[in-house]
């Protein structure tokens, strides 16, 4: 009988181990396929560098660091993600002058996130607004500037998500010796998970200047890796960028894309 007992709770300890580690597995797959998700039911502080080794029309690099955080808000019965970034920007003066360092223009979005009928599926649509922030001329557009933004995420696949970050920013206010802002981008994104958290990825930004028909056509191809640390959620990444098309002065031949992005538990 003791012989009995003791079988059956050996047999428990397994079984328990192995739902426990099922258990696990199931939470590693969860915050792989939403690490990356712009509107991830979390809140989010991103820390983001645009090395850019080479500008077109000129052999200057330059460099933009970016500080971003979401928030997730409900107003009466909706859902809402609001998304501020900030950027610290090192742009060229001219081939002669050198460069200049400080604060560049602030931009906020507030995305509706839409009931999509599958917790898989996020798709927000809301407005943007661009402000002058800049504490140098030459890292911002002196111009106030407002326009939407919509984002798809679609992580039905444990094993491949995509979507998009699609914005439209038109200029009503500021300095009017400045050239008006009417700026179009395209972020198309898509992550490949190879397992323990390691996962390929792509998320170049396409822009075109309705203004004076300036465009940038980067591709990219890089490397991440995800990992939980108590309520946080780790995601590190790198991704060298190349132009494959561009049009105008000053647009990124090459650059390296990466940061840490980290997602809180609410």
């Amino acid at each position: 009988m003791q012989h009995r007992k003791l079988r059956i709770l050996t047999l428990a300890v397994v079984l328990t181990g192995i739902a426990g580690a099922h258990v696990a597995k199931a939470q590693d797959d969860i915050d792989t396929a939403q690490a990356n998700n712009p509107l991830a039911n979390f809140r989010a502080l991103n820390l983001q560098d645009y090395y850019i080794g080479e500008l077109s029309g000129t052999s200057e690099t330059a460099n933009q660091f970016w500080l971003r955080y979401a928030q997730p808000f409900s107003v009466r019965e909706t859902d809402w993600l609001m998304r501020l970034s900030v950027p610290i920007n090192t742009f060229p003066t001219s081939p002669t002058s050198g460069s200049e360092t400080g604060l560049g223009d602030t931009n906020v979005f507030a995305a509706y996130l839409f009931d999509t009928a599958s917790p898989a599926i996020s798709f927000g649509l809301g407005p943007t607004l661009t402000v002058p922030t800049a504490t140098k001329r030459a890292l911002g557009s002196e111009k106030w500037s407002a326009g939407i933004a919509n984002v798809l995420f679609d992580a039905r696949s444990p094993k491949f998500q995509y979507g998009y970050l699609l914005t439209w920013l038109a200029s009503f206010a500021g300095e009017s010796s400045r050239e008006d802002v009417n700026l179009g981008a395209l972020q198309p994104f898509a992550f490949y998970q190879l397992g323990n958290g390691t996962y390929l990825r792509s998320a170049p930004i396409w822009t075109y200047n309705f203004e004076n028909g300036d465009y940038s056509v980067p591709i990219g191809l890089g490397i991440g890796k995800v990992f939980r640390r108590d309520a946080t959620v780790f995601n590190l990444f790198i991704e060298p960028q190349v132009s494959i098309a561009d049009e105008g002065f000053g647009q990124p031949e090459w650059q390296i894309f990466f940061g840490l992005n980290m997602q809180f538990a609410n």
